[in-house]
């Protein structure tokens, strides 16, 4: 083993132990404190039927929901950079993020009023078609707009559209769980259950899975579009990879979760600085070790910081993250140059 991979491995390492080390303090965390051994006793064997409620049907699938899918929302984010070209590419800065939440609200309001209950395989579909049709117009938009900047200045327009016409529908919506609907427009790992981890854990994998197998023509695209095409590799089915793929992993992100901010762009900056490297197959899943990291943090922070009353996890992540974003963007800019 040389040098580079034992280095790689040893903060794998650390940030394994680290996500462990927060996941069980995680457990113990809220408006009931709950000990170790406790937790192990509700895990393992039955114990007080009071404990077991709390640990099994509330914390542990909000935890498991608040890994899986922050790991999603980093791997989107790093697949839009790679994507895109551009080092503040994301699924919540370029509306697509949004446009997921648009749709999910849509037909969430729509089957409330049937009295009906969206299935959670219907709310990841419906999501990612929101996701795909604002991909779909930052698209049309990157034809007409080649300045980079211009278009995530698009992409936030985009945002503001979508958030603007759900809140229009919250607002006018006639339904007794209309609360949490808003709370989950706002970002809100609050109320998950085992079906949305299930699912989640279904579509999360299987794009992990392809977005890894993608690592060597990726890691050829980051080099340019003409060393790719040199080196084999189909570009136009790459990029319609990398938009389904990104597409998916935020709007499974979305439709449990709602549009969480920061997250997507902020973790690739930062695995890029603690790995020295911006290669595909280390940085997939670096950047889902890191989003599953930050984002458990983050939503730990929301529902402990000023209980009983629970923050939005997007205002977390933005009021933590979006500094780190700010310096990392000007230290890039300072070295004029990024790693490989």
């Amino acid at each position: 083993m040389n040098n580079k991979k034992r280095y790689y491995l040893i903060k794998f390492l650390g940030m394994t132990i680290l996500l462990f080390a927060i996941f069980v303090l995680s457990i113990g965390m809220g408006s009931a404190d709950i000990t170790v051994p406790q937790i192990l006793k509700a895990l393992f064997s039955s114990g007080d039927a009071y404990l077991d409620k709390i640990i099994i049907s509330i914390r542990l699938p909000r935890i498991l929901a608040a890994i899986i899918l922050g790991g999603a929302l980093a791997v989107s984010g790093f697949l839009l950079q790679v994507f895109f070209g551009n080092p503040i590419a994301g699924p919540y800065v370029l509306g697509i993020s949004s446009g997921a939440k648009l749709f999910v609200a849509l037909t969430m309001v729509v089957y409330l009023g049937q009295g009906k209950i969206m299935s959670s395989a219907g709310m990841v579909i419906n999501a990612f078609t929101g996701a795909l049709i604002s991909m779909g117009i930052v698209l049309l938009l990157s034809k007409k707009v080649r300045n980079m900047s211009m278009l995530v200045v698009c992409g936030v327009m985009i945002g503001y559209i979508c958030s603007a016409i759900t809140e229009f529908i919250i607002a006018f919506a006639d339904d007794s769980n209309i609360v949490n609907l808003h709370n989950w427009s706002l970002g809100s790992f609050s109320g998950i259950s085992w079906e949305n981890v299930y699912i989640s854990i279904i579509f999360v994998t299987a794009s992990l899975f392809m977005s890894f197998f993608l690592s060597k023509p990726i890691g050829a695209y980051q080099l340019g579009e003409n060393y790719a095409r040199n080196m084999g590799v189909n570009i136009s089915a790459l990029r319609v990879a990398l938009i389904m793929l990104s597409s998916v992993l935020s709007g499974t992100v979305t439709a449990f979760a709602g549009p969480i901010s920061f997250v997507g762009i902020a973790v690739p900056h930062i695995m890029r600085s603690i790995l020295k490297t911006s290669k595909p197959i280390v940085m997939i899943p670096a950047c889902f070790l890191g989003g599953a990291i930050i984002t458990l943090v983050c939503d730990d922070i929301a529902r402990t910081a000023f209980a009983p009353v629970e923050l939005s996890i997007s205002a977390v992540t933005a009021i933590g993250l979006a500094p780190v974003v700010i310096y990392l963007l000007i230290k890039r800019k300072e070295a004029g140059h990024g790693t490989n």
